[in-house]
């Protein structure tokens, strides 16, 4: 069975989500330079998408490693720049990295909590804690499912050039992830996001049971403090 994932981040995700653009990932990437050295740094950015981060940590003078599932971002990623990004295709539950690879990954806008058992979930954590080095710094950037539950738009209607675009949005009924259905209208085509609905303890517990220890927590890409009606969970953990 294919996974919604596997179909939904190609170019249709791309011409959906235009706003999302370097000024966005520039504040991001201030955000870990004032918790984690960069310069000279082994990064790993998992769930890469279109490389819009990525490009960021490598002006900051990181060496950077894109990985993604996509093909379509990731040859976006590569050829972001004038000089190719180094970027990798695979399951983030499957790293094919040697042990203790990187001084630092980060996962950035929401790019985690795509399956459908929270076991696949720890998976990609543990994986994470095997490809860092000792003291190594994960960064991991999700939305706040308590704001969201106040703020979420159940219904959009959107034009996309001469695309005609209905976005629909809820809660399941088990209230464990938040899905947007998108109904491209010219050609009939629909796509299904499904994103687990994680707590701030959730997502901490994952964190501490794959190995690695929360140093840090923040609300917002300018670095202010995690509250309910934060938009973002920022948390900076290390592996011992």
């Amino acid at each position: 069975m294919t996974e919604w994932f596997e179909q939904w981040f190609g170019e249709e995700y791309l011409k959906l989500y235009p706003h999302r653009d370097e000024d966005d990932a520039a504040e991001a990437v201030a955000l870990i330079m004032d918790n984690v050295r960069l310069e000279g740094a082994r990064v790993l950015d998992l769930a890469c998408g279109p490389g819009r981060h990525a490009i960021q940590l490598r002006s900051a003078g990181a060496w950077v490693v894109g990985f993604d599932l996509s093909l379509p971002l990731l040859s976006r990623a590569r050829h972001r720049d004038r000089d190719p990004l180094h970027v990798v295709r695979g399951d983030m539950r499957y790293l094919p990295f040697v042990g203790g690879s990187f001084d630092v990954v980060v996962n950035l806008f929401t790019s985690f909590g795509y399956f459908s058992d929270d076991r696949q979930h720890g998976l990609v954590l543990t994986e994470v804690a095997g490809v860092l080095r000792p003291g190594g710094v994960l960064v991991l950037d999700y939305f706040n499912a308590t704001d969201l539950m106040g703020s979420l738009v159940p219904h959009e209607k959107r034009a996309i050039g001469s695309q005609r675009v209905v976005i629909e949005r809820r809660i399941s009924d088990d209230g464990k992830y938040v899905l947007k259905e998108m109904h491209l209208l010219n050609d009939g085509r629909s796509f299904l996001e499904r994103v687990r609905m994680f707590s701030v303890t959730e997502l901490e517990t994952l964190v501490s049971e794959a190995g690695l220890c929360v140093r840090k927590r923040y609300g917002d890409y300018s670095g202010g403090p995690l509250t309910a009606e934060s938009p973002r969970v920022l948390m900076v953990a290390s592996r011992p």
